[in-house]
This record gives structure tokens, C-alpha cells and sequence, in this order.
């Protein structure tokens, strides 16, 4: 019997084009004798809308930005939102959702409300994963390396300009990168070399969030590792992003050019590697994810091994690590996707397991 399986893509966020790209990659890898495809579609307005079963080929992000359909409250709803025609509960719900309102922990919660099973990372993870702060923070209270880090809220910067742009000069010095705390996909991030840039870098990361924060430099390689897993993660090989003409792996060079050199499997020693997976299961389990991460770290020409962070819903466009980097350790994108349908519901039954003891 087929797995009925229902996508939820698009929601209000800056990532919004990303997701939908992320949409159609899936689509277009899910087995069709194994899965009944239904799109569940949020456009950057806040509409939920359901539309058909899939059955035919989906080539274009347009086509999956239907204005047709069914137009549904999540809340109000579900039952019909989360159903199949038969009147059949959908059997895991894929949410393809990035940044906030979709990869922070709130759909998760509503997932968790309706008793639905869904893939990737649960509310604590999903929340603390999307907030820079709050990730960072728990990883240091877990032992893992991290280059220094400060933060301010809107208001404190708005107040005191020049003593927020000091304390960054004295802490973290430059270069440094502004990043707004809760978004992905490196929407809002400049990288500062002085504090004409500086000042700049706030005024655009503060567009995005309420709360930025501000890292140390580092001369290091980025590397990755995807995970994958619940109770008991494995990794990927390492791979290496390499942009061509930028400073940083910023969101054209993800997502619209390209133009950046993907080095999967990355050159790092057996060391390097074993240093690298240690950390990521590490960082996996201090935020208590299941399903999936992309771990990133940075890799110093010393060997010295830094986290950045962890992102808990990595896109699969066609120019993404996560996938490459399972395709280079012997699983094809159909079969990662199964994989992670398949933890999903394992992670469900479990829980339902739990509950039904208490």
C-alpha cells in the first residue's frame, strides 16, 4: 500500500522561493508507486491551500504556486487540511518549510497537536536550531568549540548606537559576520571589516529579526557533514564549500548562481573526520534533533575544528549539500527521502508507544 504523504511548502518567511524550490526537487524524486503525493501549499500572504493529489510531472516552482485549490485554516480545519480524499489522515507530513513560521518549531507544534507524524526535528530542536543565540548557548553549555559570539536585541542597539558597535570591536574585532539570529538560507549576513561596514551590517540584519548576532572571523574551510537519524545519528562524509568570487557562501551563491565549488568528499585527514562526526552527533543530540541536520563547522590550516551551526531543515535544491553530500556516502536522493519518511514514523510510533504507557 502506498505511503500517503503530504507536502507542506512555501509560508511567510524571506525563504519563501527557497522552500518552493526544495518543494519541487522532492516532488520530482518521490517514487510515485511508493507515495501518494498531496501539496499543501502557504503563500507569503498566510493562505493555506490545498490542492490535488500529484499524479502527473511537476517541472516548474509556478506550478506548485497554485491560487486554486482548497483554502483552509490550519487550526480551524485539520482534519480536512490533513486528509487524503478518502478521508484518510494523511501517513507523515513532509513539512518543506524554512526559517520562521515553518522550520521554528510552530508547525512542529501543531503537527504535535494533531497527532500527526512529520519528518525531520520535533518543537524543543526546531526552535532552539532556528535561533543562533540560543543554539550557540547550548552548545557551549555541551563543551563544543565555537568562535566568539555577542548579541543585541533591536532596542538595545536603537539606545546605545556606538556602545553596541564598541562592544563588537572589543570581543570579536574584525573581520566579523552581523546575522540576523532567527533566519536561514544566509539571508541578512554581512561580513564587516570595519565599523562603516559594521553599522550597515546592523541596519540590514535588523530588517530581518529583532535579535542579531555577531561572530568572530576565522582564515578557515567551511566544511559539512549531513546527519541523519534519531536516537542513533550517523553522518555523511565531509564536504567543503568553496565560493568562487564571494567572501562568504552567501544566499545568490546557494541558491541562484551557483557559483561556488561543492568538494564533496572534502580533503580532511581520518583525524579531521573523526573530530568533525564526534561533534556533529554531539551537537545532534544537545538539541535532542531526529530526522535530519546539516552540521557546519569551520576547519582551520592548524586542524582546530569550530561549529557554527546546525540547520534543522536543509534545502534540497538542486545546488545543495545536504543531498550531495548523502549521494557521495551511497544514498540517492529517492532513498534519503524514504529514509527520513521512514524515521519519521518510527519516531511516531515510538512516542505513541510512550504515551500509551503513562
Amino acid at each position: 500500500m502506498t505511503i500517503k504523504i503530504g507536502l507542506l511548502y512555501g509560508g511567510k518567511s524571506a525563504e519563501h522561493h527557497v522552500s518552493m524550490q526544495t518543494a519541487l526537487a522532492v516532488i520530482k524524486a518521490l517514487n510515485t508507486n511508493k507515495f501518494d503525493i498531496y501539496p499543501i501549499y502557504i503563500s507569503e500572504e498566510g493562505q493555506w491551500i490545498k490542492g490535488q493529489q500529484i499524479t502527473g510531472p511537476v517541472e516548474t516552482v509556478k506550478e506548485l504556486s497554485f491560487s486554486e485549490g482548497q483554502q483552509l485554516s490550519p487550526l480551524a480545519l485539520a482534519p480536512t487540511l490533513f486528509e487524503s480524499e478518502e478521508s484518510r489522515p494523511f501517513d507523515v507530513i513532509f513539512p518543506l518549510l524554512h526559517g520562521p513560521n515553518g522550520e521554528d518549531g510552530t508547525v512542529q507544534g501543531m503537527l504535535e497537536l494533531l497527532n500527526l507524524p512529520y519528518v525531520g526535528n520535533g518543537v524543543l530542536s526546531s526552535s532552539a536550531g532556528m535561533d543562533k543565540v540560543i543554539m550557540k548557548n547550548i552548545f557551549a553549555q555541551a563543551g563544543l568549540t565555537q568562535v566568539n559570539y555577542v548579541w543585541f536585541l533591536r532596542g538595545e542597539w536603537e539606545a546605545a548606537e556606538e556602545d553596541a558597535y564598541r562592544q563588537v570591536e572589543d570581543t570579536i574585532g574584525y573581520p566579523c559576520f552581523v546575522k540576523p539570529a532567527n533566519l536561514g538560507s544566509s539571508v541578512g549576513i554581512s561580513k564587516c571589516t570595519n565599523r562603516s561596514e559594521l553599522h550597515e551590517a546592523f541596519v540590514e540584519a535588523f530588517k530581518y529579526d529583532r535579535k542579531i548576532i555577531i561572530e568572530q572571523g576565522v582564515d578557515a574551510r567551511e566544511i559539512e557533514l549531513g546527519v541523519v537519524g534519531n536516537d542513533h545519528p550517523e553522518c555523511s562524509v565531509a564536504g567543503e564549500i568553496i565560493p568562487k568570487d564571494k567572501n562568504f557562501y552567501d544566499y545568490t551563491a546557494k541558491y541562484e548562481d551557483g557559483n561556488t565549488i561543492l568538494m564533496i568528499p572534502a580533503d580532511v585527514t581520518n583525524a579531521e573526520y573523526s573530530e568533525l562526526e564526534t561533534m556533529a552527533i554531539k551537537a545532534f543530540k544537545a538539541l535532542d534533533c531526529s530526522g535530519l541536520v546539516r552540521a557546519d563547522f569551520f576547519l582551520t590550516k592548524e586542524g582546530k575544528v569550530y561549529i557554527n551551526e546546525v540547520n534543522t531543515m536543509p534545502g534540497f535544491t538542486p545546488y545543495s549539500m545536504f543531498p550531495l553530500l548523502w549521494k557521495h556516502s551511497g544514498v540517492e536522493y529517492p532513498a534519503l527521502i524514504e529514509r527520513l519518511v521512514n524515521l519519521a514514523i518510527e519516531r511516531h510510533q515510538e512516542k505513541q508507544k510512550i504515551k500509551h504507557t503513562k
